[in-house]
């Protein structure tokens, strides 16, 4: 199997979504406002996946968390495929509903896309080297900071939201638990570090 499949289950993943909301909603409205929904839904999997990837090889060094580690960054473009076919979704859905959102989300949500294409278009050694390594850490760690955190709040106010409780509390739990995993990882990283030589009075 070539180790760029994650990028190709990331498209197929969306168009399932796609066909899945067509094939449930009887109407074209409600058809392309679930498909934004279910586009969005497959495509989390595969952020948390690269958002964990090098925390639980941290905290396991276990033979399947550097597999997943080995593939982060096609998990990502794979992320990015399907986020792009969700990009597609939402804004048909807006076009056939009429129904637009806030311009607290427009801000948001553009920046977010904004930072995932930086991201994938920087993804490849040619890129790290152009930017440098600390520069390229940066970005790529303060984005996938951000793009989870986009995330977070949008279940934490389904969970907030009587018909869609259940839906939330799930989502946004799985979002904490990554975050978590990363904080435990990052701890125990930090205990590993040598303490700074005391300087002699």
């Amino acid at each position: 199997m070539p180790k760029t499949w994650p990028v190709w289950l990331g498209g197929l993943l969306g168009i399932a979504a796609i066909s899945a909301a067509f094939a449930t909603q009887p109407n074209l409205v409600t058809q392309w406002q679930y498909a934004a929904k279910y586009t969005a839904r497959v495509g989390f999997p595969l952020l948390i996946l690269a958002y964990v990837a090098r925390p639980l090889v941290e905290l396991t060094r276990s033979n399947w968390s550097k597999s997943i580690l080995a593939k982060r960054k096609y998990i990502g473009l794979g992320f990015a495929v399907s986020h792009t076919i969700h990009l597609a979704a939402l804004v048909t859905a807006i076009e056939v509903s009429g129904q637009g959102k806030g311009i607290v989300t427009y801000v948001f949500g553009g920046l977010a896309y904004a930072i995932l294409y930086a991201m994938a278009l920087t993804s490849n050694p040619a890129a790290m080297k152009a930017m440098g390594g600390k520069w390229w850490k940066r970005l790529h760690r303060t984005g996938i900071h951000y793009l989870w955190f986009i995330f977070l709040q949008s279940y934490v106010g389904r969970a907030l939201q009587d018909d869609t409780r259940v839906e939330g509390v799930l989502l946004a739990s799985v979002a904490i638990v990554a975050a978590l995993i990363r904080f435990a990882a990052w701890m125990k990283m930090r205990r590993k570090r040598p303490a700074a030589p005391v300087a002699a009075g």
